[in-house]
């Protein structure tokens, strides 16, 4: 029997954890330019999606296997660019694209697949994927502009982390900023700040903080968003946070289970 590398197996366990891809648009060797066929897949995604339906898109990138790490993953996001260049450019609302990200080559070992050239084809690629409004479950919200009630979830997908990082992005602050606005005129909220982590090994529950090197991936998270409220003159006495580590996957892809969340604690 034929064994796959680790580092494919871990591929593997990263696209099965992430949400199934809307739309798939595929990229020539060695392009990040599009066919007009392929162009046209993404007019007409424009054209027929039921934007009163979509909170967002997320938009993946990929490569065959060949090549170097580096170099792939510059083509991958040079593809993902593209692609969120014709989907504004043919009418979809920029602001609803929340995470740009190339991935990369795809590792694969030749010995593995019946049909190499179809298989590697295939790879180069860039999946668009959409979460639907209000598609997280019962009791789990997009906005605090909702009615809320105790123990409702409000998972905010512009508040994102790179991989490792608990240090907020500039895209992170802005929404924040936004959260303070709701919170200065919803004085009677209160709630936790719940951190995430994804893509930890089994053995461990939480991830490592490239920052400082502690496995308190989660904690430090919703540690820096509790403190930046603060900073915003929002009231400790209103906040509390914790880590959840691995353990509240969304299945909506890696980047929003590398998240913060609001719990609402009292109204």
């Amino acid at each position: 029997m034929k064994l796959c590398s680790p580092l494919f197996l871990l591929f593997i366990y990263n696209l099965s954890a992430q949400q199934k891809p809307i739309e798939t648009i595929y990229f020539d060797f060695d392009k990040y330019i599009l066919s007009s066929q392929q162009t046209k897949v993404i007019t007409d995604f424009v054209k027929n999606i039921d934007t009163t339906k979509i909170e967002s898109v997320q938009i993946y990138g990929y490569c065959d296997d060949r090549g170097t790490d580096e170099y792939n993953y510059r083509l991958s996001r040079d593809r993902v660019n593209t692609v969120q260049k014709i989907l504004v450019s043919s009418g979809f609302n920029k602001s609803r694209i929340i995470i740009l990200e190339g991935k990369g080559r795809v590792i694969i070992r030749s010995d593995t697949v019946d049909n190499l050239y179809e298989t590697r084809s295939k790879n180069r690629r860039v999946d668009l994927i959409a979460v639907k409004k209000n598609s997280f479950g019962k009791g789990i919200h997009n906005s605090l502009k909702n009615e809320l009630k105790v123990g409702d979830k409000i998972v905010l997908e512009n508040i994102l982390f790179d991989l490792g990082s608990s240090k907020l992005t500039t895209t992170s602050k802005k929404e924040l900023d936004k959260i303070v606005t709701i919170l200065q005129s919803k004085k009677n909220i209160q709630f936790e700040i719940r951190g995430h982590v994804c893509c930890t090994p089994e053995l461990y529950t939480d991830g490592i903080d490239r920052e400082n090197n502690e496995r308190r991936l989660s904690w430090n998270r919703a540690k820096t968003v509790f403190l930046y409220l603060s900073s915003k003159k929002i009231s400790k006495s209103r906040m509390t946070y914790q880590g959840c580590g691995n353990k509240y996957p969304l299945k909506k892809g890696d980047d929003l289970d590398r998240r913060v969340e609001f719990k609402i604690t009292k109204i």
